[in-house]
């Protein structure tokens, strides 16, 4: 027979109560059913632990020395027992995410915001990593979410919500192209570009879509992150495509952003999770703030 948090609370109860009636009213139990549980924990502990009267109810020395003990092991217990139910309705926790550079920068931080305005003990683990890293983080559980771009394939990983990023074509205010109102496939074909690299998904979606043209693309340089391409534009290396809500364009005054007059400079986004996995509770409700962002 083992000790339980019942038995515990009931010696806790009655030592502090000084008596069997008081302790059962505290406890919301008749005396009957108090008196069995205290047995039941002299039993598994093998000694008596009340010396009892007519009158009034004692620890014995082994009670005595016993109450400290089982006391302490209640309060760890009934701390354990709050911080589960905290974990389990959403209250507590640590959300992992993996994202986009974009989203990381652009509505990430407002969302963080929002949600510890909601749940103040909640702590976040991010990974801001391009799409195909977003992928095999949460296919390997190292993240329990992800926002992720282009078409996701990947059979271990269920879409929560789907959603799109504009694309634009970013110069030099002084480029040839920041005078006209829309970009079109054939400006960007017949301009050196600077494209972030293959595996990403923006460059996923700017291949594809260049692919229309006949004309050879003048390539000049293909970093990894966006930064960098902005870098590049401002040095005068070319023209690159970035996604509308890039922070990365707002921080550059001397660079413009112009619409691109084609359908296909869409880029799709994704929050997902492992297939067949449970979000955590507090994650779940992640989700829902990052819906709201992703849908608009």
């Amino acid at each position: 027979m083992d000790l339980n948090l019942r038995d515990i609370r009931a010696l806790v109860a009655v030592a502090e109560a000084g008596s069997f009636t008081r302790a059962a009213e505290r406890l919301h139990l008749s005396q009957p059913a108090l008196t069995v549980q205290i047995r039941r924990l002299e039993e598994v502990v093998g000694a008596r632990l009340f010396d009892r009267n007519s009158r009034n109810v004692a620890l014995t020395p082994t009670g005595r020395e016993l109450l400290p003990l089982l006391r302490k092991s209640l309060q760890d217990m009934e701390n354990v027992l709050r911080d589960a139910r905290a974990l389990g309705e959403g209250q507590s926790g640590t959300i992992r995410i993996a994202c986009l550079p974009t989203f990381a920068a652009s509505a990430l931080p407002e969302l963080v915001i929002d949600m510890k305005r909601e749940v103040p003990r909640v702590t976040f683990e991010v990974r801001d990593v391009v799409a195909s890293t977003v992928n095999a983080l949460v296919r390997n559980e190292e993240a329990d979410i992800g926002l992720t771009g282009g078409d996701v394939l990947d059979p271990m990983l269920e879409v929560l919500c789907t959603g799109a990023d504009r694309l634009v074509a970013v110069c030099p205010g002084d480029h040839s192209l920041a005078r006209k109102r829309r970009v079109s496939l054939r400006d960007l074909a017949r301009a050196s570009l600077v494209l972030t690299a293959p595996g990403t998904s923006v460059r996923a979606v700017v291949d594809a879509a260049l692919s229309e043209s006949r004309e050879p693309l003048d390539i000049a340089c293909e970093p990894t992150y966006m930064m960098t391409a902005v870098a590049m534009v401002r040095a005068g290396l070319g023209v690159t495509i970035l996604p509308e809500t890039a922070r990365e364009l707002r921080a550059e005054p001397g660079l413009v952003a112009k619409e691109i007059d084609h359908p296909a400079f869409l880029r799709s986004i994704a929050i997902v999770k492992k297939r067949g996995r449970t979000l955590p509770a507090i994650a779940e409700r992640f989700v829902m703030l990052m819906r709201r962002a992703v849908e608009k």
